[in-house]
């Protein structure tokens, strides 16, 4: 008995027609196997088997090995034909819709401009707006991972510009981050903004992302003190300025260091702890609806269940969700496009890996050099992102180094802005096992490089002081700061 009977399939019409047929081959050559025999191998139901050579639709990865092992086939083969087909479907389909933008962001944060795509987050938006309601100087604390930076920006600021009470529309909104020296470079943050449309008397709401900075980048505690006492004029009404810090949740301890920050922050928190499965839902399905697509169910219940378990999980489910979204058939985000991507756990390795095989070898050094550059090492914390100028990236040519770091930024691992040079999360940081072991490899060499250029810094605020330079006895000077710079890379 043959089995049941099947449509006929034309392998020139697609990539899923073509590996439909194939399926169909293998199963000719095992004798014509019955479905219900193959059933019984396979571990899947004979529908969900027929279905998969029925050439409407590419089976899931695991129901295509488990047809292809249950027939005699070769898993690997069989996982690199399902593969082709993936990435031959999503290229037909980018064609034809090639003007689409995506809906998710990957690594990158959710700008102001993307609140039409921000999804998940209403109620903890809404708890962040009464928190600054009450309080003129406050904080909101969460992992790594957990969307505080999109928060702010596609969330909260977006509804104190459009605020209908007086006394919560802002007279002007200012956003930064520390960086390494934060009381230097935002030396005016204090002063609050003059309003322009008639709102005498409005406060200025100063959102600092990202204050971990100021462990991380800031090693001089007297700098670091200053720019807090800066920002701690807050709390004072007749400073007409409202403060929000976004903290990563490993450095709460650390604000205590500074007395009068913690009295600050003592009752004026929130964290931002996981997405309710709800919520989460949200952020998958919303955002593909508003540009027309459809998410299949399947791949939701997927999502869901995965990121709900997985701690500062979001980078990770955005960047799978935009992978997911370049293989899409036509209107639909399918299971079979995601597993292709990598799924939750390999999406960014699976990214960074192929961006990273196409680099020649003086380009791989380079990209080495340059990511390696992007990193500040935890000292009792994790490791964290390193915003840098270009001009301060290392590699093999100054055409190699322009080439990767484009390369990287056309993959959303890094982001752009002016000439500044950033990780677009640390998520790539853990996910990326080439880079971990870079790391790894090179932490010493790191801290080393790090404190060499603070004291490179201080040396050239000095006056290039001979007396005020660090080095080894018996060294001569170095004649400028790039002479530090050179002998680290």
């Amino acid at each position: 008995m043959a089995g049941r009977h099947e449509v006929p399939v034309d392998p020139a019409a697609g990539p899923v027609q073509r590996f439909a047929f194939e399926l169909r081959e293998l199963r000719a050559q095992a004798n014509g196997i019955t479905y219900r025999a193959l059933a019984q191998r396979a571990g899947y139901s004979v529908t969900t088997l027929a279905q998969a050579a029925g050439g409407e639709r590419l089976p899931t990865l695991p129901v295509a090995l488990a047809y292809a092992e249950a027939c005699g086939g070769d898993q690997a083969e069989w996982e690199a034909r399902w593969k082709e087909a993936v990435e031959e479907s999503a290229a037909d389909d980018s064609r034809d819709d090639g003007r689409s933008l995506p809906p998710y962001r990957g690594l990158g944060r959710f700008e102001t401009g993307d609140s039409g795509l921000f999804f998940g987050r209403e109620q903890l938006t809404a708890d962040l707006v009464e928190l600054l309601r009450r309080r003129r100087f406050a904080a909101v604390f969460g992992p790594s991972g957990s969307g505080k930076s999109s928060l702010l920006r596609a969330g909260l600021i977006p509804v104190l510009r459009h605020a209908q009470e007086p006394d919560l529309r802002p007279a002007a909104i200012r956003i930064l981050t520390p960086g390494e020296r934060p009381a230097r470079t935002h030396t005016s943050v204090s002063i609050p903004a003059t309003p322009h449309d008639g709102s005498a008397g409005a406060d200025t709401v100063l959102i600092v992302d990202q204050f971990e900075e100021v462990f991380t980048l800031c090693h001089d505690p007297a700098e670091r003190a200053r720019f807090i006492d800066l920002l701690l004029r807050a709390r004072q009404p007749e400073s007409r300025l409202r403060v929000l810090l976004a903290v990563r949740g490993d450095f709460y301890g650390r604000c205590a260091e500074h007395r009068d920050l913690a009295d600050a922050l003592r009752d004026a928190n929130l964290l931002a702890g996981a997405m309710s499965r709800a919520e989460l839902r949200a952020a998958v399905v919303k955002p593909a609806q508003t540009t027309g697509l459809t998410v299949e169910r399947a791949l939701t219940a997927r999502l869901v269940e995965e990121v709900a378990d997985a701690p500062g999980g979001l980078p990770l489910l955005s960047h799978a969700l935009l992978e997911t979204w370049r293989r899409r058939r036509g209107k639909t985000m399918t299971l079979a496009g995601y597993e292709a991507a990598g799924r939750l756990d390999g999406a960014i390795a699976r990214t960074a890996e192929e961006v990273y095989g196409r680099f020649t070898e003086d380009q791989a050094t380079a990209a080495r050099r340059v990511l390696l550059r992007l990193i500040a090492p935890g000292d009792g914390t994790p490791d964290t992102r390193r915003p840098v100028d270009r001009a301060e990236l290392p590699g093999t040519g100054r055409d190699d180094m322009a080439r990767v770091v484009d390369a990287l930024a056309g993959a959303r691992l890094l982001t752009l802005d002016g000439d500044t040079v950033e990780m677009a999360h640390e998520a790539l940081i853990t996910a990326w096992p080439r880079l971990r072991g870079w790391i790894e490899d090179d932490r010493e060499r790191l801290r080393v490089h790090r404190d060499l250029t603070e004291a490179a810094h201080a040396w050239e605020e000095l006056g290039r002081e001979e007396g005020a330079l660090c080095r080894g006895a018996g060294s001569p000077p170095p004649r400028n700061t790039s002479v530090t710079h050179r002998a680290m890379t």
